[in-house]
């Protein structure tokens, strides 16, 4: 048989002879580091360290960050359609337990809908929750609660997250994230949409509590399920951005309001919640080759692990398991130093912005030495570099490979690899020497979710059974497969 061939057939079959749980549990909190490797791990590590104490180099005073001693097994991610994932292919396989071809959000090769874990337990009678700093209906989200063919179909997959098109009704009780601009009608400014149908007027008619800004985000730990946070049109802001603008909720507020909302409404009940947290913007880091800007979107993904480690040794009912949906970037570090990556302030991206929108006739070298390489951390930057900078396919990407060098970060590609991931895990007191005992080792991405089920007690497959019948009886909701992609940022927003 061809090896194509061969890998796709094995790839369409779900597996079965995954680990047994010896725990069960009441909540389950997934958190996905989208874009993470160990390689980043270790240089968030440095430059919280060095920020913090003033080491660096080979100093034993370099601390641990959260995550470091949560590692319990590494995780295959290829896709049912290449060696290399994306985060549709790798989410459906973490939401739903199938391998599908990239693209695919909780669908088959066939584009058959397959259940999630997160429709399982909503079905289930738990709480059910999703958080993301990236578009609340991209590939990681998505594949939780919607099927559709293609990930471009964003649009059709906020409708089916609100239940608005979903067969089976409304999945979710707690979206928070960017990515409004689906939500709203084609007479919005911003809008995503190619109709006029407005998922905000529709949510606020069906009871949602409903935030779309700093001060609206801070009324939701009152307000009572479901609720709805969309905090920005596209992609929430990076960390360091954020901190500066402080315009919008962090990833952390964000994770601990949807955790708290889902406990207030359960904590009585015999059932809990499932939550699903996505640290979005670490991939979008390694994707721009933004050495900093990377380190502290996953040092803000270990403030986020660390928050729910302390959370769950005082609700020991819930455990916690993590991993990337793939590593982005082949990021290593040769000659690495992280001593020029703390002094910036902002990330390549927001700089671009910046440099974009300088007023028309402004002298471009003292423009880029005054706004751009300070706010960048770059000092002393010879005539050289600003060459160079300029001879970039943009300032943004200018600014980040001088960076990168000095800091001897090397980035292998601008997108996604096929190396295996780190899975973390916690739970309290004896479940947690017992999550180790069943997750030691390698594990096929499909696998985590048949662990979830167990631990639960679910049935994602008489969700499937449910969704196959729908399909059967109209399949409009799943969408086509040819989608053109949307551009982001100057990027390709199929990460």
């Amino acid at each position: 048989m061809h090896i194509r061939t061969a890998f796709a057939a094995a790839g369409v079959a779900l597996i079965q002879s995954g680990a047994a749980a010896s725990v069960e549990a009441k909540n389950v909190i997934y958190i996905v580091p989208d874009g993470y490797g160990p390689a980043s791990q270790n240089m968030a590590r440095d430059l919280a360290s060095l920020i913090e104490t003033g080491t660096t180099g080979g100093n034993p005073e370099i601390h641990e960050l959260p995550v470091d001693d949560l590692a319990i097994g590494r995780v295959r991610t290829h896709s049912a359609s290449s060696m290399i994932t994306d985060s549709a292919a790798s989410g459906t396989a973490f939401a739903a337990g199938h391998k599908s071809y990239n693209g695919a959000i909780s669908v088959t090769p066939e584009g058959l809908p397959v259940g999630s874990i997160l429709e399982a337990a909503k079905l289930g009678g738990l709480k059910t929750g999703l958080v993301s700093t990236t578009y609340i209906s991209d590939a990681t989200p998505a594949v939780y609660a919607a099927h559709v063919a293609n990930r471009g179909s964003m649009p059709l997959i906020a409708e089916q997250q609100l239940g608005y098109s979903h067969p089976l009704g409304p999945m979710v009780d707690v979206l928070l994230g960017g990515g409004r601009c689906n939500f709203s009608p084609n007479n919005t400014e911003g809008s995503c949409r190619s109709d006029n149908l407005d998922l905000l007027a529709y949510a606020e008619e069906k009871g949602w509590t409903i935030a779309q800004d700093r001060n609206e985000f801070n009324s939701l730990s009152k307000a009572k399920l479901p609720l709805l946070g969309l905090f920005a049109d596209e992609s929430m802001r990076y960390e360091m951005d954020r901190k500066v603008l402080q315009d919008q909720p962090s990833l952390l507020e964000m994770a601990e309001t949807a955790v708290n909302a889902l406990h207030s409404a359960t904590h009585r009940n015999k059932k809990g919640f499932f939550l699903m947290i996505e640290a979005a913007r670490i991939d979008h880091a390694a994707h721009a080759s933004d050495p900093a800007n990377h380190a502290i979107e996953t040092w803000m993904y270990n403030d986020v692990i660390a928050w729910v480690r302390e959370w769950i040794d005082k609700h020991p009912d819930t455990i916690m398991l993590s991993a990337a949906d793939h590593e982005t970037g082949g990021l290593t570090l040769n000659g690495y130093d992280p001593l020029p990556l703390r002094n910036g302030t902002h990330s390549s991206e927001h700089l671009q912005s910046v440099w974009d929108s300088r007023p028309e006739g402004t002298d471009e070298q003292e423009s880029l030495r005054s706004d751009i390489l300070p706010a960048y951390g770059l000092d002393d930057v010879s005539d050289q570099e600003i060459e160079a900078i300029f001879e970039a396919s943009s300032i943004g990407a200018g600014i980040a490979s001088i960076l990168s060098a000095r800091a001897g970060v090397d980035w292998s590609t601008g997108s996604h690899t096929s190396v295996d991931v780190t899975l973390h895990g916690y739970a309290s007191g004896w479940k947690r020497r017992a999550l180790q005992a069943d997750l030691a080792g390698g594990w096929d991405n499909t696998e985590l979710p048949r662990y979830i089920e167990e631990v639960l007690g679910l049935d994602m497959d008489a969700v499937t059974k449910k969704l196959r019948r729908a399909a059967e009886k109209d399949s409009s909701w799943l969408g086509e497969r040819n989608v053109a992609r949307r551009s982001l940022g100057g990027c390709d927003h199929y990460h």
